[in-house]
């Protein structure tokens, strides 16, 4: 988030309407947004709106008119909270001093959780949302949706239901995509308001880092395949939003052995439907993780520009340098066999073929432990994607994928290279191909 905070992370906004500080004034953000406009670029926001900042104007006087008894002040019922009689297991709350209050903050004390059943806090949230909308921002990552209710997913959703249905009101085009750290039943409840991340395949032991070790590909092709027809059943427009790590977990770069897996990994969750997010650094490799600290400040390090740039690691980061690749993006833009001109050629592959964002996943038949790949169909375009997560040589029959008929290599990625021997392929060690 960008607003202005106390914090190093800014997750606390002490006020919507004021840039904080350290990234500027609201005239730098203006100049961004039609810099983007210009560059065919969306920008979305970081956009908080479950808690504030301790310090937020609304908590002081919530706070005041609480201690006071004072219902009269417009802010008594901003936020959640609940006498000692009322508090519920799961729930984690902080007295208010002298009265029989105690507010929730399932965050930290810093951080008390707003009252939506209030209606002047939905437009109070509204509003902000509406206010850098109409400033020339496309849209928001909304951070921890099923906190706007914790522990009532119908009511979280509820919410989120009504809440798009306004936003759409002043941007019929509004791209969001809600953070719902949880299972796959309670992010999919999500998906009749917005997209959201798919945390049941990230981190270091989810499908897609797990495949791009070596292991079985069945569970990643399955995995795959499932999640978006559930997705679909949802809603049919929704689109699945993978990702391999983000600022809340240990970076990706440190999951593999070799950069050949990170490669890897990047091809299973780049050439599969929806919309991926990469979290800046990944494609440089960038590591960071948590260790012992009571901080997620080593999982946010400073990018590695390597142009003389001032910017510095987050309060509180202790990762080692020792730990930390050894080279920038000046020097990978410089290399043309480093990982960020991977991604650059991979990214250029997805963007030829608009079936692998949109298009419809089946499993193909007739592939092996470590070879695998998925029909995939979208308006009047048919391909194949194909994987080999294994360090060897495989040879896949084409002529075993039943409904189907591939007879042309569109493009390749990976360590190794593709080829056509009949209805043979030829497919390298740690390599993807798209084919006709």
């Amino acid at each position: 988030p960008i607003f202005s905070s106390p914090s190093y992370h800014k997750y606390d906004a002490s006020d919507y309407y004021k840039i904080d500080w350290r990234f500027g004034q609201e005239s730098d953000l203006k100049e961004l947004a039609d810099l983007c406009e210009q560059r065919n670029i969306k920008l979305i926001l970081d956009l908080a709106i479950n808690h504030t900042s301790s310090q937020h104007e609304w908590f002081v006087q919530f706070k005041e008119a609480r201690s006071k008894g004072d219902t009269e002040n417009p802010y008594y019922d901003y936020y959640s909270c609940v006498t000692t009689a009322e508090k519920q297991g799961g729930v984690t709350y902080q007295k208010i001093a002298g009265v029989d209050c105690w507010f929730e903050c399932n965050f930290s004390g810093d951080m008390p959780e707003l009252n939506f059943d209030n209606p002047e806090v939905r437009q109070a949230m509204l509003d902000v949302a509406k206010y850098y909308l109409n400033l020339g921002v496309d849209g928001f990552r909304f951070d921890a949706v099923k906190y706007i209710y914790f522990g009532d997913t119908a009511k979280s959703v509820a919410f989120w239901e009504w809440y798009m249905e306004e936003l759409r009101k002043t941007d019929p085009e509004i791209y969001c995509v809600g953070e719902c750290w949880s299972g796959e039943t309670e992010i999919l409840e999500y998906y009749t308001a917005m997209n959201c991340f798919n945390f049941a395949g990230a981190q270091a032991e989810g499908v897609m880092a797990t495949a791009a070790k070596g292991k079985s590909l069945s569970t990643y092709l399955n995995y795959v395949q499932s999640f978006q027809q559930k997705v679909r059943a949802k809603n049919p427009d929704g689109m699945v939003m993978s990702f391999l790590s983000n600022h809340d977990m240990d970076r990706i770069g440190g999951a593999f052995v070799t950069e050949n897996n990170m490669r890897m990994a990047a091809n299973l969750y780049l050439l599969s439907p929806g919309s991926p997010t990469i979290y800046y650094g990944e494609e440089i490799g960038l590591r960071g993780s948590r260790g012992s600290e009571m901080t997620d400040a080593n999982r946010r390090l400073a990018m590695l520009w390597g142009d003389d740039d001032l910017i510095r690691d987050p309060v509180g980061a202790t990762y080692p340098a020792k730990n930390q690749i050894q080279t920038t993006v000046a020097d990978q833009m410089a290399d043309e066999n480093s990982l960020f001109h991977y991604y650059c050629k991979l990214l250029t592959i997805r963007h030829r073929y608009p079936a692998i964002a949109r298009g419809q996943y089946s499993v193909l038949s007739g592939g092996s432990k470590n070879l695998g790949g998925f029909l995939v169909s979208y308006q009047n375009e048919t391909l194949g994607i194909i994987h080999n997560n294994s360090t060897e040589e495989l040879t896949y029959d084409l002529s075993k994928c039943e409904g189907c008929t591939f007879s042309e290599i569109c493009d390749f990625i990976g360590v190794g290279s593709a080829s056509l021997d009949g209805t043979n392929l030829i497919l390298g060690p740690q390599t993807s191909v798209i084919v006709k």
